[in-house]
């Protein structure tokens, strides 16, 4: 093999390499319109189960309710916790004043957004469970009742 050939070679392996580690990771992520449906799922959940059923159904280590890094959340308009996808410890817990990284109180916002527009998008900071490390997020939310159901994607 010519030496200018080889080196392309190598090149070429390099660069489709590099790319592997973003397209598997690109493929582990949901999307925006996989929130918007997981949301309606819950929601149907709750409204045909009961939401004591669905909440056991939607917090970990329970999977029902998780698509790849997407996982719902479901808070009560005071701020508490009642279901979530990744950390059963959260549930229970009055998280209203819970800041991210730049210091939003993201519950509180939400609920304020749930009470004022009863669906809506919500961008803060959060740890990607994919990563472990703090990402921008959009949350999807409708309120239902006097909750909040809400499912997010990593940008």
């Amino acid at each position: 093999m010519k030496p200018v050939n080889y080196l392309m070679s190598v090149l070429g392996a390099l660069v489709f390499a590099a790319a592997l580690p973003t397209t598997a990771l690109a493929q582990d992520r949901a999307s925006k319109d996989d929130a918007v449906a997981m949301v309606a799922k819950g929601v149907a959940a709750i409204k045909a189960k009961g939401a004591d059923a669905a909440y056991v159904e939607m917090t970990a280590p329970s999977k029902t309710f998780v698509n790849k890094d997407l996982y719902l959340v479901v808070y009560d308009m005071n701020g508490k916790c009642l279901a979530h996808g990744q950390n059963p410890k959260q549930v229970g817990k009055d998280l209203m004043g819970l800041k991210d990284p730049d210091g939003k109180e993201f519950v509180r916002e939400r609920v304020a957004l749930a009470q004022s527009k009863g669906k809506f998008w919500q961008d803060y900071k959060f740890t990607d469970p994919l990563t472990k490390s703090v990402q921008p997020k959009q949350m999807y939310c409708e309120k239902l009742g006097d909750t909040a159901v809400c499912g997010g994607v990593y940008k």
